[in-house]
Formats: C-alpha cells, structure tokens, sequence
C-alpha cells in the first residue's frame, strides 16, 4: 500500500522537507501489514505540510502549510510525484487541519493560532481561492450569564452544573449540554478580515491572565449537509451548514472547561465522537430530532495515563466496534468498545504505540499504522480482530517527522 505523509520542516522545527512517501508492502497491496519503507518526497512543498487532505475525484492533494498559516493544493504528475497546483491561499495563524467537501466544490481550514475556519471554493481544476472567514467563537465560560443559565438548565434535569463548571473535568458522566439557538450571519471576506483579531501569540495571551483564546484544530462533513468543527481553546464544537455566503452557524455544544475537544469520528451509528486532548476523554454527542446536539455520554480513554499525558487523534476500526485514541507522552494506544446503539464507550486496553510522540495514527483492516513525530519513524502493529486490541510493533521505517498518514487512491 502506497501512503503520504504530512510533517514537521524546518520552519516547525522538524526535518521533513515536503509530502512524503510512504510503502507499507507493495505499492498495489489492498493491506498494509507489509514491511514499512519511506521512499522519499512526492512533493517538494517549502513548508510545514502538517495535514494533508485529497480532492475526492481529481488526483489533487491538499496540505495545510502550518507555520505559512496558507493552504497549498498539489496535482499529480506521476504515481507518487505531485507539483503545486496554483499559490498558496491564506487562511490564518498555524493553518493545522484542511478538510475537502464531499463534493469537491469547497474546502475548510482550521487554524490553531487564531481560531479562525476559513472556507475555500474549489474550480475546475480543484484550485483554492477566494477564502472567506466564518463567524468567530465566543467563550461560553465569559457570558455573564452562564452560571444563572447552566443553573437552570440543571434544575430542568438537562445539564449536571458541577461536571460543566469544573476546571479540572473529573471523569465523565452522561449529560445535556445546552445547544446556542441557531444564529443568522454568513462569512467575512478573509481579504478584510485578514488583521481583525489580534494575533497575540497564542501561550503569551493565554499566559497574561486567564484570557481564554479560540483554537480552531478540525473540521468534518457528516451526513446531511451538516459540518462540525471543534475548539481546543474554548471547549466548543461548533455546527454548520454551507451556504450561499459562507458557513452557516446552527448550534453548538459546550464541552467541560478546560476540556480541549481536539478530533472528532462519525460513527454509522448516527453518533459523533469528540477526543478531548487536554481532558484525555472520548464524548459521544448525537442529534435530536429537532437537529440540535447534545452530549449523551462520555469516558476517559484509560486509567493509568501521566498526567501531562495529551490525547491526539481518534481512529475507528473498519467495522466500527473498536475505537483507538493516540497518546501523546505516555507514546500509548488506547482502545475502546463502541456498546449498544452506538451511544456507549467502554476503554478495553492500554498498550504501547511503538513510537516517540503518536500524533496521528490509522487502521487500515488488520493494521494500525502510528506516526511518531518526535521519533521521526512510522510503526504498524497488528490488530486482534476478536479483541480489538493492537499488538506489539510489526514493522517499523524511518520518516521525517511525520504528522499525518493519507492512504493514496
């Protein structure tokens, strides 16, 4: 199996030098229980690609061009070579995540520096242009009046007030959380907006009081037109539709404080799960049938993690059953069972992922493959398909800082 890799150059102080790539096996292989090798780049990029993103029908990568806050598209020239296709088009401060629609027609970046969720049609060609920022976030922990509205919302028996106001999230526990009604507004034009909020630095803002920044980290297209994006800095998930204009606003949910919902995993189930990167907890969110969402349960993902210990991404098996959370300072893999109808976790086990630093890791069949990127090595480890738990490391290569892993089509 071929695969690209997204990583850290020198700007972000790794050692990748573009889009790299991968072989787990054979370049054709369906599986990627093969031997691992690095094959060198399929793209020179001049920047850090930290996500990378494919165009669903032309053969177009995307990569978000993290420290250039910019996103560049790339077209494929060979098997495993790909040029720029266009510029980069700005986005904002430490542009982290890029997402492409299920049609083709449009794409978000999601930017950790200054909050921002920037949408970018697609041409023809799948060139990115003409980006238009969403409506930003407000912190729901600032509102004057959310203790009074948390307080009643709990009386009604819809929100338990202690778990939500807590800035230490303690283990989780079932419960509603309010959703915003839904907001009018469309988008502002990014070319008059590129300087409207302050970009203040991200630990430094924090660091001078407790002023609480947005952090946008990633954006997902669910069914139904619907789109959702989460903020690490002010524990939000956000939901959207695409319109005319811009995204749309429809709600949000408003996760524990301090909580820092990181990556989210459409379930077929109907569910949304959220991994929390500062809290180190999975939560299960789902629609009502008036559309708006809500949390309906949560977990930890395992007892036994350090406590500066982050969570990272949030992969599923192919089946659905087992869910598997990359930590971050402990370097483990924690798995968990989907139960029920889908609204239920239960943590089954907790083993080593093999590598320094998983930031990003995914289960292709029998195999997950984690990305090490301060080990600067990619490892796979093969999956129990009774159990659901991974083994110890199958086969291991070196890679440049790896932060991302994309299967090639």
């Amino acid at each position: 199996m071929r695969l690209f890799t997204g990583g850290y150059t020198a700007d972000m102080d790794g050692s990748a030098t573009g889009i790299g790539t991968l072989l787990a096996g054979g370049a054709d292989d369906a599986l990627a229980g093969g031997p691992l090798g690095f094959a060198g780049d399929a793209a020179a990029t001049g920047g850090s690609p930290s996500w990378i993103a494919a165009h669903p029908t032309l053969d177009v990568l995307y990569a978000a061009l993290e420290a250039d806050g910019a996103v560049q598209a790339f077209a494929r020239t060979g098997e495993a070579s790909f040029t720029r296709l266009g510029g980069p088009v700005a986005a904002g401060d430490l542009t982290c995540h890029v997402a492409v629609a299920p049609d083709g027609a449009s794409l978000l970046a999601a930017c950790w520096g200054d909050g921002r969720i920037v949408r970018m049609p697609l041409d023809a060609a799948g060139r990115p242009s003409s980006p238009t920022l969403a409506p930003a976030a407000a912190d729901p922990y600032a509102e004057p009046d959310l203790a009074a509205a948390l307080a009643a919302g709990e009386a009604a028996g819809a929100v338990d007030l202690s778990r939500l106001l807590s800035p230490s999230a303690p283990s989780p526990s079932p419960l509603r959380v309010q959703l915003a009604d839904e907001e009018a507004g469309g988008s502002l034009s990014l070319g008059d907006q590129l300087h409207s909020h302050g970009d203040t630095g991200g630990a430094s803002a924090e660091s001078a009081g407790d002023t609480r920044v947005s952090r946008t980290h990633q954006s997902a297209y669910l069914p139904g037109g619907v789109i959702a994006t989460t903020d690490m800095g002010l524990d939000l998930v956000r939901f959207w539709r695409d319109a005319a204009t811009g995204l749309r606003p429809i709600g949000q949910v408003v996760l524990p404080r301090g909580s820092g919902p990181r990556h989210m995993r459409w379930h077929p189930s109907g569910h949304l799960y959220v991994i929390t990167e500062l809290s180190r907890e999975v939560f299960v969110l789902a629609p009502e049938a008036s559309g708006a969402w809500r949390i309906i349960a949560g977990t930890p993902l395992a007892g036994g993690l350090l406590d500066d210990d982050t969570a990272a991404e949030l992969a599923a098996s192919r089946d659905g059953e087992f869910l598997y959370a990359g930590v971050r300072g402990s370097n483990t893999i924690a798995t968990l069972r989907v139960r029920g109808d889908g609204s239920q976790l239960q943590p089954v086990a907790l083993v080593d992922s093999g590598v320094n630093w998983p930031r990003h890791h995914i289960v292709v069949r029998d195999t997950l493959l984690a990305a090490g990127q301060l080990g600067d090595e990619v490892a796979s480890l093969a999956l129990d398909l009774r159990t659901g738990v991974p083994g110890t490391v199958r086969h291991r290569t070196a890679v440049p800082s790896p932060t991302c892993l994309l299967p090639a089509r």
